[in-house]
């Protein structure tokens, strides 16, 4: 039986998680390996210097072997090839993401952060990401049909499947594009606000504004018209 291991940035209690985990049984036994809190933007970054602590939790879905971890989801996915999943998963599955990884943004993803994790290792990899909007419908349509073409569709060494599931209603999605490429255009138009000031210190945080103007072909671009994303993504050359 085929043998997949799920895990996600938005840690295990994410019903992102649990929604990929009932897609994953459909297809083989699964384990989950996840972070116990929020990983959001932290990208490949991985523990080196300290231990991680790993140990088994109940999840909502029959059948699923479960574990938390102390560590970055790249540990979440290292330590599952290696130490969790008797003999190694045959696929990762990372995800679903509360929102979309495309464009620039996906350098910072630790979804797929950890999807790379697991292309360093060959285990063939797909992550799945949604808009954060909480508009499901697209997703709840698309994802096994999706999941079921990719999973046995060839990758190249340090490769992943990309997915990206548009925020907007059935009715209004356009289809699913494939071979969408990752968006090189200017997709970061944000900067910092300045939100405090003592003395010489100052306190700025993030303006995540976004140039939503994406050439044709690309990941940017099925999103901004409401088709779902499908590409490849390299890890490094």
């Amino acid at each position: 039986m085929r043998k997949i291991l799920v895990s996600n940035d938005d840690g295990i209690d994410s019903e992102g998680l649990v929604r990929l985990a009932e897609t994953a049984v459909k297809f083989g036994e699964v384990w989950v390996v996840a972070p116990q809190k929020q990983y959001s933007a932290m990208s490949h970054s991985a523990t080196f210097w300290t231990s991680v602590d790993v140990w088994p939790v109940e999840f909502p879905v029959e059948g699923v072997h479960a574990y938390v971890t102390s560590g970055t989801p790249s540990d979440c996915v290292s330590i599952g090839l290696t130490a969790v999943v008797p003999g190694g998963p045959d696929n990762v599955f990372c995800g679903i993401n509360c929102g979309f990884n495309i464009a620039s943004d996906i350098q910072y993803s630790a979804t797929v952060g950890a999807a790379m994790e697991a292309a360093n290792h060959n285990i063939h990899t797909i992550a799945f990401s949604e808009c954060h909007a909480g508009v499901h419908e697209v997703t709840d349509r698309y994802l096994e049909s999706i999941a079921s073409e990719l999973i046995g569709s060839p990758l190249n060494r340090n490769e992943i499947w990309n997915v990206n599931f548009p925020g907007c209603s059935l009715e209004e999605c356009g289809g699913i594009r494939y071979g969408c490429v990752v968006s090189q255009d200017d997709f970061y138009a944000g900067g910092y606000d300045v939100v405090a000031r003592n003395g010489e210190r100052v306190s700025y945080q993030v303006n995540f504004a976004r140039n939503w103007k994406g050439s044709e072909g690309t990941d940017l671009d099925a999103i901004i018209n409401n088709c779902v994303s499908v590409g490849k993504v390299r890890n490094y050359s």
